[in-house]
């Protein structure tokens, strides 16, 4: 018999990455672990599975994998976000919060039609900042955010309970104290 996979253990750790005092948790290690992540999109699909679910929204970069293959397993189209140019159509963008300053993201202006079901999916929340303004740029396309879903929650950030005052339940498979 399998031995049930940790996925908190699948998760290599990088001390003082992008910057000192940061501890990055870094998911490529999970993603090139078929089991790590054969589990990771079940348990993220898990709540849904059988539920109308029109489109996975994904987050620019590791959003993409773990959306796409969570919009697979859920029969549901897959919309990217991107950082603003990287799109070739017509697009619609919000500006969102970093720890230091603003940033851009787009999506194709016809990526959801109005009362669409999206579910929004990327590997972690921190403060929350990227994942609000994902939120608001669904929300001003008019598609109904039923959830946003992360692998790794770092709680001591914040970042959920911002998605949860925007009324969108948020789920995470685990988290990390600190940053």
């Amino acid at each position: 018999m399998n031995k049930p996979i940790d996925l908190k253990s699948a998760i290599r750790t990088i001390s003082n990455y992008p910057k000192p005092g940061i501890e990055f948790r870094d998911i490529t290690t999970l993603l090139g672990d078929a089991r790590a992540f054969r589990r990771a999109v079940d348990e993220l699909v898990q709540p849904w599975a059988g539920t109308k679910v029109d489109k996975i929204a994904g987050m620019e970069a590791r959003g993409f994998i773990l959306g796409g293959a969570v919009a697979h397993q859920l029969s549901a189209g897959f919309v990217p976000i991107r950082k603003k140019g990287k799109l070739p159509h017509t697009t619609v963008s919000i500006a969102y919060s970093l720890e230091y300053g603003l940033d851009e993201m787009e999506i194709h202006a016809d990526a959801v039609v109005k009362g669409e079901k999206v579910i929004l999916v990327d590997d972690l929340i921190a403060t929350g900042g990227t994942a609000t303004g994902a939120v608001g740029l669904l929300q001003k396309l008019g598609a109904e955010v039923i959830a946003a879903c992360f692998v790794i929650d770092l709680p001591d950030l914040g970042g959920a309970k911002k998605i949860e005052a925007l009324g969108v339940p948020v789920r995470s498979l685990i988290s990390f104290e600190g940053h």
